[in-house]
């Protein structure tokens, strides 16, 4: 039998070991209560799709390979609506539900097991050079429609708020939420991630501050008017 020659094994082997094309297929099953069966998660999932096309893009840009990474992603956009620049970093396991309108910029880092939603947007500001997208951490929850933006700091088991405009750092086991976003903390390490729709409502919980407030304040007038009298 035929043997390859070195070169060429260390090539496939290098591959193989820059496509953890495993634990991104069976993260599928441990997120998503719709997963069933693999053939319909091989076939119809187009974040296992797009995230396989970013694996190979990958690799040959970090092999310096001209044309052929940015044409690869060009084409997984064209048939996932998942747009993922082969210079950004994803750990294993990343899972891209649903996926339409996902957009990852060039610099942009995802840590292990981190669940994104559609809508998502991982980019930059401006026109800055050198590290200028997020730096995701681990078991983070994007929720639909968030825009992550800069070279910000996203600590892990942190969980940003559907349609939030995160434009800040957020500590590991904090919640962002708003637009822009402000950081409600708390601990999500036991919070199961598909439980991102159990959010605290920034905005909600000021405003009954105030109102709050106000009736206090009201009633302490209404005391003094009575002395007063």
């Amino acid at each position: 039998m035929p043997q390859l020659p070195p070169s060429l094994k260390d090539l496939l082997a290098g591959l193989r070991q820059r496509l953890p094309l495993t634990d991104d297929f069976a993260i599928i099953f441990e997120y998503d209560p719709a997963a069933r069966n693999w053939l319909e998660v091989l076939c119809c999932y187009p974040g296992l799709h797009a995230i396989a096309a970013y694996r190979l893009a990958h690799w040959l840009h970090q092999q310096q390979i001209a044309f052929f990474p940015r044409f690869i992603s060009h084409l997984a956009r064209f048939l996932t609506g998942i747009e993922i620049h082969p210079g950004a970093r994803l750990g294993k396991g990343v899972f891209i539900d649903h996926g339409m309108g996902v957009v990852i910029g060039e610099t942009a880092i995802v840590g292990d097991h981190t669940l994104i939603y559609q809508g998502v947007t991982l980019g930059g500001t401006g026109k800055e050079t050198g590290k200028r997208h997020p730096t995701v951490g681990s078991r983070v929850v994007i929720g639909t429609g968030a825009k992550v933006l800069g070279n910000i700091q996203i600590g892990d088991f942190a969980r940003i708020g559907a349609a939030s405009v995160v434009l800040t750092d957020v500590p590991a086991n904090c919640t962002a939420v708003g637009v822009p976003s402000r950081n409600v903390c708390r601990c999500n390490t036991t919070t199961m991630p598909l439980n991102h729709d159990q959010l605290p409502d920034a905005e909600a919980i000021t405003l009954r501050r105030l109102l709050d407030r106000i009736e206090a304040l009201e009633t302490e007038v209404q005391q003094f008017s009575r002395l007063s009298h």
